[in-house]
């Protein structure tokens, strides 16, 4: 899919002056929330942007994320319209090592956006996970050869794909009412306080510091 269809021309150009992350980690978070998520509306994720310490994205680009969700959460509602799903990365006219880096900051992006759902993982689910912060942990140079080159990154393409793909039927909720947004009571223990007394009942989803992620090696 070349970069007009998949819509990273349009993307790079909305985000021209908003550089906090990248649009690939964006799309990412995006992404990974709307599995969990109802699509919110310009001032739900203009909300959602502040509390995870971004800066206040132009308007251009705020009307693009927005369509953006909607759309997305419309095609993984359905499992079948699903399979059509496309992380934003850069078409294969653009050096392996782009691809690659996009394609990592991508999955650390998904991996943020779910995090903050605070939802519960099936054992499969947890595992996929895993596997794709593998993919959000790759160390690569630019003057460094991708190991496995074209077929490796296929792979790890395709199965990045496949995640959102995965996650796609589940019961949603508004944005609303996630922790990040709504806070939490007072008295609410912390994980550590929770995991001391034995109370801590579903594995946490391996979470990425959405700032830390600004260097894509």
């Amino acid at each position: 899919m070349n970069d007009n269809i998949s819509g990273w021309n349009e993307w790079s150009v909305a985000f021209e002056q908003w550089n906090d992350v990248s649009i690939s980690e964006l799309h990412g978070l995006m992404t990974g929330l709307m599995t969990a998520c109802y699509a919110p509306d310009e001032q739900g994720w203009a909300t959602v942007l502040e509390e995870l310490s971004f800066a206040p994205l132009p308007e251009p680009a705020l009307t693009l994320l927005t369509e953006e969700a909607e759309d997305t959460v419309f095609q993984l509602k359905d499992k079948d319209d699903a399979y059509a799903y496309t992380p934003l990365v850069p078409d294969d006219e653009h050096d392996l090592y782009e691809r690659v880096m996009a394609l990592k900051q991508w999955a650390n992006g998904f991996m943020t956006g779910f995090g903050i759902s605070d939802c519960r993982l099936t054992a499969e689910e947890n595992e996929m996970l895993s596997d794709l912060a593998k993919i959000g942990a790759i160390r690569l140079a630019e003057d460094e050869d991708y190991e496995g080159g074209e077929e490796s990154y296929l792979y790890i393409y395709e199965f990045a794909r496949m995640v959102p793909v995965s996650f796609a039927t589940r019961k949603r909720k508004s944005v609303k009412e996630l922790a990040l947004i709504a806070g939490l009571p007072i008295d609410a223990k912390t994980t550590q306080e929770r995991q001391a007394e034995g109370a801590l009942l579903k594995p946490i989803p391996p979470v990425v510091d959405v700032m830390n992620q600004h260097n894509p090696s």
